[in-house]
């Protein structure tokens, strides 16, 4: 298994199968790269079937044991289920979605190979949901979860981001896993420094610390290091990266883009490599030089100046990638 030289080991890579969504949800940020805002025709741009297995297969070598399926909306791609079924074995396989592709098709993505997926649902009602994602498919979502509960992809974790717009309806939110069985909550620090619009941004400790009020148990997941809330039964986990170097500091994932790049860090894109023409031998090279130097984004590339605000380090600019 590969470390970086902060000895943060590499255990899981997300892949982006496409930028395209038939979402336009006002928080987007496509993984860090572009705006998949609009309707975008299928580009010539993305990995193809084979390319995606290939970089698997490498990424197995190095006993990465888990792989999550992002995009854009990931299953926009027809090929998904070939791809979750040609993944290396011993590769657990999640998928992050909007749900509404999942009637349909959640059952055979299990049999592929599928073990769990993430659904984004930002608010219970209708109206709201509208407003954030741009989108009418509330009741499509819906029905999406329970395909994936029918089909065994459970728990589906309800992706949650916490911003101006949606703070309100976390209460009702926890409520809603707690009733239902096979519903956990993942409430997601809203990321202005690749969203633009810092106003919409709240302070998360105060979800934290009404989540402590609320809870029967709380627990701490070991690899993260983050408090787990259970509340009625239901399970509440906040991820809060923005400004939080203990966060970076447990961060254990390598990033691939539609169009075939590795990336150590969301946050950045200057610490882009391409993986050749996806030859093993040239995919080997670039996971290699990308783990090798990964570095914390809070606490190491951004660091507090004498005024206590975050700046670049000054060893990492104009640097195109980081001398491991």
């Amino acid at each position: 298994m590969l470390e970086d030289s902060f000895g943060r080991e590499v255990t899981g890579v997300r892949v982006s199968l496409t930028d395209r969504c038939n979402f336009d949800c006002v928080y987007c940020h496509n993984e860090g790269l572009g705006d998949t805002r609009g309707p975008m025709e299928p580009g010539d741009d993305e990995m193809g079937t084979d390319d995606v297995v290939r970089f698997l297969e490498v990424a197995r070598e190095f006993d990465v044991g888990k792989v999550k399926f992002t995009g854009g909306e990931p299953m926009l791609r027809e090929d998904l289920e070939e791809i979750i079924r040609r993944t290396p074995d011993g590769m657990e396989t999640s998928l992050t979605t909007n749900g509404t592709f999942l009637p349909g098709r959640a059952e055979e993505l299990r049999k592929a190979g599928l073990s769990r997926v993430n659904v984004s649902q930002d608010a219970l009602d209708p109206k709201a949901f509208a407003e954030v994602t741009k989108s009418g498919a509330y009741d499509k979502v819906l029905e999406g979860v329970e395909a994936a509960l029918d089909a065994g992809l459970d728990p589906v974790k309800l992706n949650m981001v916490v911003f101006e717009a949606t703070a309100g309806y976390v209460p009702k939110m926890v409520e809603h896993v707690a009733e239902n069985d096979g519903l956990q909550l993942q409430l997601i620090e809203y990321m202005p420094e690749l969203t633009g619009n810092p106003e919409w941004a709240i302070d998360i400790q105060r979800v934290h610390d009404w989540l402590e009020e609320q809870a029967d148990e709380i627990e701490i997941r070991e690899m993260h290091g983050r408090k787990r809330y259970w509340v009625g039964g239901g399970m509440v986990e906040i991820v809060d990266p923005v400004e939080n170097p203990s966060f970076c500091s447990n961060c254990h994932r390598v990033r691939v883009t539609h169009e075939g790049f590795l990336k150590g860090c969301l946050n950045r894109n200057d610490d882009l490599r391409p993986m050749g023409e996806m030859t093993k031998p040239e995919i080997r090279s670039a996971f290699r030089e990308t783990v090798a130097n990964r570095v914390p984004y809070y606490g190491e590339y951004m660091v507090r100046n004498d005024d206590g605000e975050w700046e670049i380090n000054d060893r990492y600019i104009d640097d195109q990638y980081i001398d491991a």
